[in-house]
């Protein structure tokens, strides 16, 4: 894993301030998609998905954990929100929480199986739990089945914003990325990031110097599926529904596709990586199964000619920090 990120910068106040430019033009070009006539519903569902790979490379791009099991938190989150929301009729912002909880409580148990294996035993073992769930939900009464639960109401954020309005669904799903995206930013650059990448970088000596690995190891899976079921959440008033499709180990994949795509261990890279496969997926549809071959065409093209993939390249080129 080190081969991909061994050109990282050091935490620098210049490369902090590379970051927040970047970040606030980011901002301000997301703020301005409903004035420019691009299909809302795209842009949100990009976001969502976005918030989903920025929360999978914290786990891999700076602690060195490969999870191929990504989607139990997505999906776990969507199902829960998706019945707080039509079943108990909650308030949307109680539907987010209610989604946020149970995605939490998932990586706290997961985690606790799975962070004391390495490698692919990891790996594997997140792909066998997230298997698990799919089989479950599949046959739990309150999902519905292949069915899923259908026409989510969406109502009225704080009693107020009017999530039915695509405008004010929209920016309240930018808020709730951009607040995500900065956690995971304060995350990174706090001293238990710096930790992650002396853990992803070289654990035994991480070890020697005294620091409990499996602790942060474990702490970086919780908040990883824990932000990922804030995505699930929010991606529950985009779509109005929650499918199996969101917990299938497929979705996984794709979050893998999208990270390796835009930049394994830089901050913005699993935002561009979103925004490429989601576009294909958009643009592409009337290709049908032809678009699974299209992605894998352009990941194995990244692969040999972007090693640290679109971002990671462009950070690389400029030395700055992206």
């Amino acid at each position: 894993m080190t081969t991909l990120t061994d050109d990282t910068l050091p935490v620098t106040p210049r490369a902090m301030r590379d970051e927040m430019i970047v970040f606030v033009v980011m901002a301000l070009l997301l703020a301005t998609v409903p004035f420019t006539g691009v299909y809302p519903f795209f842009v949100m569902q990009a976001l969502c998905f976005a918030l989903l790979a920025c929360a999978f490379n914290l786990l891999i791009g700076y602690g060195g954990l490969l999870s191929f099991g990504h989607a139990m938190f997505l999906g776990t989150a969507g199902y829960c929100s998706a019945h707080a929301l039509k079943v108990w009729a909650l308030p949307p912002e109680l539907g987010i929480l209610v989604g946020i909880a149970a995605a939490f409580a998932l990586s706290l148990i997961t985690g606790y199986i799975s962070i004391r294996r390495q490698g692919i035993y990891f790996s594997m073992i997140t792909l066998a739990l997230s298997q698990l769930l799919y089989f479950i939900y599949l046959q739990a009464p309150f999902t519905h089945g292949e069915d899923g639960i259908q026409g989510i109401p969406q109502g009225h954020m704080f009693g107020i914003f009017d999530l039915s309005k695509p405008t004010v669904l929209y920016y309240v799903v930018l808020a709730g990325f951009l607040a995500g995206f900065l956690l995971i930013f304060r995350i990174i650059n706090s001293p238990f990031g710096e930790v992650l990448k002396a853990i992803r970088e070289n654990e035994p000596r991480a070890i020697s110097l005294g620091y409990r690995t499996d602790q942060y190891k474990f702490l970086a899976f919780v908040l990883s599926g824990t932000l990922a079921g804030f995505a699930g959440a929010l991606k529950v008033f985009v779509a109005q529904n929650a499918s199996l499709t969101d917990v299938h180990w497929s979705m996984s994949g794709e979050v893998v596709l999208m990270t390796l795509v835009g930049g394994l261990g830089t901050i913005f890279g699993p935002v561009v990586g979103a925004f490429v496969i989601i576009a294909m997926q958009q643009y592409l549809a009337g290709f049908g199964q032809w678009v699974t071959v299209i992605q894998g065409a352009i990941f194995v093209v990244c692969v040999l000619t972007f090693r640290r993939g679109v971002v990671g390249e462009i950070a690389h080129y400029f030395r700055r920090s992206l």
